[in-house]
Parts: C-alpha cells; sequence; structure tokens
C-alpha cells in the first residue's frame, strides 16, 4: 500500500486501510474500490488522503506498531475527554490511565516494528489523533531510552493530554488557516499553561505527567514559552513530546498545506536538534521510524525501481526492496529482492511521487 494525496486519487483505485473518525465510525473501508462519489465524499468530509492498493505488491501487509483497534478507541478517549471538560469542567483520568496501559502493553510487544504509517483522519479530528500519535511516539521513545513501566505510564499520561489545554481556547483561532495576530498567537500559547492547571487538580496525575502539557513549547535553546527554559531545566518527558509533537505535526495534511515526507520530516527534526529540540530525544524519535515506510516505491543509483517490502531496524535508511523496474525502466518478468544492508555501494536516489509512478505505468 501506498499514502495518496486526495487530488492524485483515480478511479478504480482500492481502499487499503480502513478509514474511521473520532467515534470509530467506519468512513471507507478496506477493499472498497473508488468512484468519483467516493472520492468527491472524500473531499467534502476533509479527508486529504488514502492508503491504497498498490499493483505492485501482492497484498503486501504492514505492520501498524499498535493495533486498529486500540488506535481508534484511543481517540474517542481523547475525543470524550475535551468533550468532558468543555461541557462538564471534568475530565475521565481512569480511561486515560486503561488507554495508555494498552498502548504500552502493544509498544513493548512489537519493539521490533518500525512506525510505518501515517495516520489517516479528517482535519476536524485533528487534534484528538494527534494526541494519540504524539503518546505513541513518546512512549517509543522512552522504550529506546530504557524507560521502566512506572516512566513510561507517567509520560504516555502526559503525552495523550498535552494539549488539553487547547479546550480553553477560542476554537476560530485553532481553526485559523491564516496568519495569527500578535494577540491570538498570545492567546494559543496560554494553552500549556491551561493544560498543567487542568491536570494538576487530578490527584491520580502525576505532577511530572501535569508538566508535560505545561512545558512541551519550551526549546531547546530556551527561546521556547511559557517559561523559556533551557537544556536540562526542561522535564525530559516534555523534551520527547516536544519531538513526538513536531514530527506528527509535520506529517499531517493541514488545510493549508500537504504533509511532509517522512524523510523530509526527518530532516527537519535533524536541522531543529540542538536548537529547537533535545538532541537525545531527535535520536531516540528517528530509531523508530522507517525512513522508507513498507509501501514506498523507489528509485535506487543503479537505476533499478524497487518496493519497500521490510525495513531494517538497525539500518533504518538501507531496507529490503522488491525490484520492479530494471535500469531501462523495463517492467521486470521475475521480481527479485535485495536486502540494502548488504550491498555498500547502492543507496535510494528518491522515494518515487506519484506523477513518476503514473509515467512507469504508460512506459
Amino acid at each position: 500500500m501506498r499514502r495518496v494525496r486526495i487530488e492524485d486519487l483515480r478511479l478504480g483505485m482500492e481502499v487499503a486501510r480502513t478509514v474511521f473518525d473520532s467515534n470509530g465510525r467506519v468512513l471507507l473501508q478496506v477493499g472498497v474500490k473508488l468512484s468519483d462519489s467516493f472520492i468527491a465524499r472524500l473531499g467534502e468530509l476533509g479527508i486529504p488522503s488514502l492508503y491504497i492498493q498498490d499493483e505492485f505488491d501482492n497484498g503486501l501487509s504492514v505492520a501498524d506498531v499498535v493495533a486498529e483497534e486500540t488506535r481508534v478507541e484511543a481517540i474517542k478517549a481523547v475525543k470524550t475527554n475535551f468533550r468532558l471538560l468543555e461541557q462538564q469542567k471534568k475530565i475521565n483520568i481512569r480511561i486515560v490511565q486503561t488507554m495508555v496501559d494498552n498502548l504500552i502493553d502493544e509498544l513493548l510487544a512489537n519493539n521490533h516494528v518500525l512506525v510505518n504509517l501515517a495516520d489517516i483522519r479528517t482535519f476536524d479530528d485533528y487534534t484528538f489523533a494527534h494526541s494519540v500519535n504524539v503518546c505513541i511516539l513518546s512512549i517509543m521513545c522512552g522504550i529506546t531510552l530504557s524507560y521502566h513501566d512506572l516512566k513510561l505510564k507517567e509520560l504516555g499520561i502526559g503525552a495523550l493530554l498535552h494539549d488539553i489545554g487547547k479546550t480553553k481556547v477560542d476554537i476560530s483561532i485553532l481553526n485559523k488557516e491564516e496568519e495569527l495576530t500578535r494577540e491570538e498567537f498570545i492567546e494559543i500559547k496560554k494553552h500549556s499553561e491551561y493544560g498543567f492547571n487542568i491536570l494538576r487538580q487530578y490527584p491520580d496525575v502525576s505532577l511530572l505527567s501535569a508538566h508535560i502539557a505545561f512545558q512541551h513549547h519550551e526549546r531547546w535553546d530556551g527561546k521556547g514559552y511559557p517559561r523559556q527554559l533551557d537544556g536540562d531545566k526542561i522535564l525530559e518527558y516534555a523534551r520527547i513530546v516536544a519531538v513526538a509533537d513536531v514530527y506528527d505535526a509535520l506529517l499531517a495534511d493541514r488545510p493549508y498545506r500537504p504533509s511532509y515526507s517522512v524523510s523530509q520530516a526527518i530532516t527537519i527534526l535533524q536541522r531543529m536538534s540542538g536548537i529547537y529540540l533535545d538532541p537525545e530525544c531527535v535520536t531516540a524519535l528517528v530509531a523508530n521510524i522507517a525512513i522508507y515506510p513498507i509501501g514506498s516505491i523507489v528509485e535506487l543509483n543503479s537505476g533499478d525501481i524497487g518496493i519497500v517490502v521490510d525495513n531494517n531496524k538497525e539500518t533504518p535508511n538501507r531496507p529490503i526492496l522488491k525490484i520492479v523496474y530494471d535500469t531501462k525502466n523495463q517492467r521486470m518478468i521475475r521480481p527479485h529482492e535485495v536486502d540494502l544492508s548488504k550491498l555498500s555501494t547502492v543507496v535510494i536516489r528518491k522515494t518515487l511521487t506519484e506523477e513518476d509512478i503514473a509515467c512507469l505505468k504508460i512506459l
């Protein structure tokens, strides 16, 4: 499967990954063949991209780091707590604790799996899915940093609720597509303190977890907010969540810009390392990301074109490929696999775009 933006979807493409809304309802089922009306409806729902089945991969399966059901339930739990806070001025910490426990269990069981998939979400559900993704990525970083169970739980709870303070910010400011005014940006920045003040009211929430909401916009160089803390003065949990927060935001389609590719997002993170972000936390996150996700179609420096069929966790930039086109752009009658970790002189030149792939099929 590969991720395709809505403007590049074509009649007859087959959905490779079910799309849910934040209530857990199925919006588009796996296996559905796209019609013009389906594609138009996706635009109306604010779904900017889909995973589609690729003719090159012969049903290649892609393992996620957590089960689809677990991710859906976690998104529902975040939405439930945001709505409870808005309507009844309270949150259900027990639901949060249960979901974080489930996520930790699955991530520990799947510690050998790299992150290959981006979550497909509607624009309206962005905050809820983003909170779950940041939680998952943060826990993976904590595992890489050898955190024990209690630290993973404190980190996970704070990560899942890091943006809870946004419930007190005017929705028109949160959803504004144009550049924010100075006054609006000041109001947005208050969500960190709002979140801290909400979470510290709950005795079942560690004060360290609450400080994640308070500090996740502090910068390594001391130019963040709200207190301009720098370096190790920032809680390590918050430094981890800051990296996960930036990475997931880069991968998300937004109304004002399309998503960045995985390799572009990693490059941006590495440029921010030591300035905005803790270098050790950036390294911990990148160690868990498939730079070339399974299903990506790539061109090698040899001229061959292949589809990524598996990752090498020790050398994530050198995956296992199935070569499907030769150096003359001729479709291979007998595709064969190559493991780039065993070929020192062969490297990936680029990931093919939808336009590149369309040209291949015309040849």
